[in-house]
């Protein structure tokens, strides 16, 4: 037994290893012969490495925004989860023909959890730099690398009908929330619409309108009035001239009443009558019509409809007071014709008085005057209607007027639902449009796609096991061993 209170140097320890030599050898050379035969006899592994690139879409986004934006490992690990599904990986199983021995000892689901093993899908580095790797262990090295490349096929193509779904899926949803918004935008038009034709005219926009045209219904009933009274007046002067040529025919009447019976009572000299002439009723009139001309001339301009009527009616008085004096002065000839005759006429004895009676209302001239007092009345009632139907029309307005702000609320409640279902509108039918470009985008395969840069290429060598690694470590192992036998056999003894 070694003894540790005694000093040892190199020679002491290379007399202890030759006198145990055995019991180094011998568990150094079964460790080393079994790490060999390990090495040797163990079923070889081999790995076959496929690099993809992640290549970005190629119509810069500007133009085409992508609706796919997950990051590649999010991405990757939802096509891994559909590429190592059990579903897949039997088919490239039944496809390939692998495990084949595990399989006559093994249950399904073993074989595909082994297999899912096998299979290691890896980042290098950072997910910006847009490459991973697939990697497939297998013991046939062609077979590895061809079960390798279906892999990577797998993964472009589930990579493309991912990015294809979601595209889709994208714009079907916004299709169908662009449906919807636009049957509630058109239902909210239909509803202001339907607002704006019940009260038609009440409207917020239609306020200055409704403002201009009742100033002009005012002034319209300014001038109605106007004309109303300037009707009253003349019907005034016209009952006033039939009032004065009564007056006229009655004097005149008993003038010849009490000439004709002084000429039966006494033989009268051979002397002319004096002359008893009629004064001219249209001069008053006349004179009253230029007055109220020279009214309406200090207020209207010369194109007022009432100054051309009077000035038409002067020229119609005018013209009667002309006609008046020639038929004044045709009587008072006949007049005189008369009187030469009775002075020659030998005088008639008085069979008594006689009442001589003459009917103002049998005159042409009363009868016109009536027929202009009718004229003027007509004239009154149809102006007093139209007023009437303006200040029904002014009351309308005005209430329209009133009832615009209440209208305004109520159509700017109904106009901030518009405009925001609009708006909202708007924005989805841009996103749908976007939505389809990048659908189309992602059909044609302009967008980010998987490329394979570095296919699978058969291995040269095993992956498992590690010969060299194996054959040294039982070499350190054979060291440890056949030591750790002499040092026990040395402190045994």
């Amino acid at each position: 037994m070694i003894n540790p209170g005694k000093p040892f140097n190199v020679h002491d320890y290379l007399e202890v290893f030759l006198r145990r030599i055995y019991y180094f050898i011998i568990p150094f050379v079964l460790i080393v012969a079994g790490a060999g035969v390990y090495a040797f006899m163990v079923p070889k592994e081999y790995r076959a490495t496929t690099l993809i690139l992640v290549t970005p879409q190629k119509v810069p986004e500007d133009f085409v925004r992508p609706t796919v934006t997950a990051r590649i490992e999010d991405r990757l690990q939802s096509i891994g989860q559909e590429i190592m599904s059990r579903t897949r990986l039997e088919q490239v199983i039944d496809e390939f023909k692998l495990y084949r021995d595990e399989s006559r000892s093994m249950p399904r689901e073993s074989i595909v959890e082994l297999m899912q093993k096998n299979i290691q899908v890896q980042l290098p580095g950072k997910a910006r730099e847009g490459f991973f790797t697939i990697s497939y262990i297998g013991k046939d090295p062609k077979v590895v690398t061809l079960v390798t490349n279906k892999l990577a096929s797998l993964f472009i193509e589930e990579n493309l009908k991912l990015r294809e779904q979601q595209a889709e899926g994208t714009s079907e949803f916004l299709s169908v929330e662009l449906k919807a918004t636009r049957a509630r935008l058109e239902e909210q038009e239909k509803v202001i619409t339907a607002y704006k034709q019940r009260y038609m005219g009440e409207l917020p926009e239609q306020r200055e309108a409704n403002l201009r045209v009742l100033d002009q219904l005012q002034m319209q009933s300014q001038r109605i009035g106007d004309s109303i009274k300037a009707a009253q007046d003349r019907k005034i002067l016209i009952q006033k001239q039939l009032s004065d040529f009564e007056i006229l025919v009655s004097t005149a009447t008993r003038a010849q009443a009490a000439q004709e019976t002084a000429d039966s009572a006494s033989a009268p000299a051979p002397a002319a009558a004096p002359d008893m002439k009629v004064s001219n009723p249209h001069q008053a009139q006349l004179e009253k019509m230029k007055n109220y001309q020279a009214d309406l001339q200090a207020r209207y301009t010369e194109k007022h409809p009432d100054i051309v009527l009077t000035r038409k009616k002067i020229a119609d008085l005018e013209a009667k007071s002309a006609e008046f004096e020639a038929n004044r002065e045709k009587e008072e000839m006949a007049s005189k014709k008369k009187a030469a005759v009775r002075e020659k006429a030998p005088a008639k004895p008085s069979g008594g008085k006689r009442e001589i009676r003459l009917d103002p209302r049998l005159s042409p001239r009363f009868k016109e005057l009536e027929n202009q007092v009718i004229a003027a009345d007509m004239e009154i009632r149809r102006l007093q209607q139209e007023d009437a139907k303006i200040r029904s029309q002014i009351d309308r307005y005005r209430e329209r007027i009133e009832n615009t702000p209440a209208r305004e609320q109520g159509l700017a409640i109904l106009t901030r639902d518009y405009n925001n279902t609009r708006d909202a509108y708007a924005s989805l039918l841009k996103k749908s449009q976007e939505a389809k470009q990048a659908e189309n985008l992602e059909r044609r395969q302009k967008g980010e796609q998987f490329k394979v840069i570095d296919p699978a290429r058969i291995p040269e060598k095993p992956f498992r096991p590690d010969i060299p690694k194996i054959l040294l470590i039982g070499l350190f192992l054979g060291f440890f061993g056949g030591g750790a036998a002499a040092f026990f056999r040395e402190q045994m003894d």
